[in-house]
């Protein structure tokens, strides 16, 4: 291997990308309008959110709240007691988190107004905007059903919401940081496919092969060249589009998201050579390329949160790099988690990168035979 033929071919990959109208115009559109656009994106439905309670009054009608917090809505609550309620909504275990004070039934029989606290991970956007109504409702009923109250009153109780990294529930804020991050996955697999198929229809992969360079060296040049320019946009897109024009606040650190970003950069860049070594032309890739990146951006727990999807799912989106680059975003964007809370997604990020650079390089070998 030489730095120097990785070097001057990837250049030329940049060059080759420079005439490229069309794939300029992509690049552009998607880390721009469609991150602008996505921000509006809404979320609707309620479904397995997980949720724990802080049962601090033992009651007849604390556990009755708890036995309503049922599928399939949410999760079955978990109890847990008040010091943990804060570590594990800061580790992304529960979307809600269920505070009832010491003698709230005595309370409540008093006539006194007695206030239950609900906290809420607005990270978990497509639960989080809907799910403290949800929530406020099933409190309210089991209030008036203790109470005897026809007609759906709740008595003299309110509850206390409180929202966790997302005070004012902006739904903009994570749809364009979701966006981004499906930006990131698609235009890494099409450049890479793109370069690699558009060397084979203009017939420059023969001259390439006749040329003292290995298949190692020609593929390395194409994944560090089109991950540059992803890598680019990206942050560009984060500091001008996100931080700038939307005035999406940030809590995290935006130098560790990027390093996520060049991880999961990596491993869809090989991914998009695997793609291109399987398609025989554009059209073959492009139908490739909607089969494999669809599922990764809608069960990668950007959309849908993956506590409510099937056992199996989960289980095969966990070697996904878009899953761990999803969970990293949030953790260090918005809850503000440092390298020691995140370290296990940056290494799977990395296990996946390197296992689909072999599967891709192995591929391309036999292609190129």
């Amino acid at each position: 291997m030489r730095l120097a033929n990785i070097l001057n071919l990837g250049i030329k990959e940049l060059r080759g990308l420079r005439r490229d109208r069309v794939l300029l115009i992509l690049i552009l559109y998607a880390f721009t309008l469609d991150v602008y656009a996505a921000s509006n994106a809404m979320p609707e439905t309620l479904h397995r959110a997980p949720i724990s309670i802080v049962d601090e009054d033992g009651s007849t009608l604390s556990r009755g709240i708890a036995d309503a917090l049922l599928p399939p809505y949410f999760l079955p609550p978990r109890l847990i007691s008040p010091h943990e309620m804060d570590s594990r909504m800061d580790a992304g275990l529960d979307t809600f988190a269920l505070d009832i004070p010491p003698n709230f039934e005595r309370d409540l029989l008093a006539g006194r107004a007695p206030v239950l606290q609900l906290n809420v991970d607005a990270t978990r956007m497509s639960q989080a905007f809907t799910g403290g109504g949800y929530v406020q409702s099933i409190v309210a009923g089991e209030v008036s059903a203790f109470l005897d109250r026809p007609g759906g009153d709740p008595g003299p109780v309110a509850l206390d919401l409180r929202a966790r990294f997302n005070p004012s529930l902006d739904k903009g804020w994570f749809g364009a940081v979701t966006s981004l991050i499906d930006s990131i996955s698609m235009l890494s697999i099409v450049l890479t496919g793109a370069a690699l198929i558009r060397e084979r229809e203009h017939g420059t992969i023969e001259h390439l092969l006749v040329m003292p360079v290995t298949p190692f060296e020609i593929m390395a040049s194409k994944i560090w060249s089109m991950g540059l320019v992803v890598l680019l946009a990206s942050g560009l897109s984060l500091a001008v589009v996100i931080q700038g024009l939307l005035s999406v606040p940030l809590n995290g650190s935006p130098v560790l998201f990027l390093a996520g970003a060049v991880l999961d950069i990596f491993a869809m860049t090989c991914l998009g050579i695997f793609l291109a070594t399987l398609a025989g032309s554009m059209p073959q890739f492009g139908l490739l390329l909607m089969m494999v990146l669809l599922p990764l951006q809608l069960l990668s727990g950007g959309v849908t949160p993956r506590e409510s999807m099937p056992e199996i799912i989960r289980a095969i989106m966990f070697f996904a790099p878009n899953t761990h680059f999803v969970s990293l975003a949030q953790s260090g964007l918005f809850r503000g988690a440092t390298l020691a809370a995140v370290w296990p997604q940056l290494l799977m990020l990395a296990a996946i990168g390197c296992t689909f650079f072999a599967l891709s390089l192995g591929r391309f070998r036999r292609t190129l035979r």
